[in-house]
């Protein structure tokens, strides 16, 4: 059912655009876009890119062994394909890469994911409810607070003793999983310096060229980028997040006074350079890696 609505969220946003004649507004957009802009975009993307290395970097320091460079390799490729492949299905990269570089355990790089798309969604709340218009401020406070304490508890409820492993076949699973998840969250140091450092450049890299399609401030830009990320956390996602990446930029940006048709225009226009980007990265970090060795398969713990 999740599948279906995805492709029926992103068959919308493709026939709205035909149906409308957008094609040819949007190329034109693209177009009348100074390449002084794009190029800073493309740049602040690059930079988020490598803070998000030296976050993988921090975490597997021990497995890395110095080689910041495939650490980089591998959040590039793992990046790109989350971007393109349907259903979240490119999440499978990171594990597989950690698991050929650094001889990772399945279980470990799996938590691992799931505590760095915590920290990714942490952060994403916390910038948007302080910055979100029209919220009183008894309301941000209540909600930054929420958020933080959510984040300081949850890795010290996955470090308390339990009796999972004790249990039926599922309860012994998701012990391993508590377990590696834990595990994941004592090993890096600086996580959280990376993930709002790696959040703040991107969503200003996305604000920035969202501010110069609308013509507008970059805090109105701003809006629809942490719009268009919010849209991410949604259960319910467009394939390859098409639809739901520009339905949250445009609602976010109607109370800035910018009608839902313009702002899926430019969601749609930042959508595909984020996309672009990404994919030239990742192509780059695979032929750049083709040379690499990998880890001996022999002793990776697949549990």
């Amino acid at each position: 059912m999740k599948r279906a609505l995805a492709v029926v969220l992103t068959l919308a946003l493709v026939a709205w655009f035909v149906a409308a004649g957008q094609w040819s507004a949007l190329g034109t957009l693209v177009r009348e876009t100074p390449v002084s802009a794009l190029a800073i975009a493309a740049a602040g993307f690059a930079l988020s890119y490598v803070l998000r290395a030296l976050r993988v970097w921090d975490e597997f320091r021990h497995d890395a062994a110095g080689r910041f460079g495939t650490c980089l390799r591998i959040v590039l490729i793992h990046n790109a394909m989350v971007n393109i492949v349907p259903f979240r299905g490119g999440e499978a990269a990171f594990p597989i890469l950690l698991a050929r570089h650094f001889s990772t355990p399945l279980g470990r790089a799996v938590a691992s994911l799931v505590w760095f798309r915590l920290q990714d969604a942490f952060v994403v709340m916390a910038l948007a409810m302080a910055v979100w218009p029209g919220l009183p401020v008894w309301l941000r406070l209540l909600g930054i607070v929420a958020v933080v304490a959510t984040a300081f508890m949850l890795p010290r409820w996955a470090r308390r003793t339990h009796a999972w492993h004790d249990g039926g076949p599922w309860q012994a699973r998701l012990g391993k999983l508590r377990n590696a998840f834990a595990e994941s969250t004592r090993h890096a140091r600086f996580g959280w310096l990376w993930t709002i450092a790696n959040w703040s450049v991107k969503l200003a890299a996305q604000a920035w060229l969202l501010s110069v399609l609308l013509g507008a401030s970059t805090l109105i830009g701003a809006a629809g980028a942490l719009g268009a990320e919010l849209a991410a956390i949604l259960p319910v996602q467009g394939v390859a997040g098409f639809g739901t990446y520009e339905a949250g930029a445009a609602a976010a940006l109607l109370p800035n006074g910018i009608d839902f048709e313009t702002g899926l225009q430019v969601a749609l226009a930042l959508h595909l350079f984020v996309i672009a980007c990404s994919s030239i990265a990742g192509a780059l970090a695979w032929l750049a890696g083709l040379s690499m060795p990998s880890a001996p398969k022999q002793g990776i713990d697949r549990q």
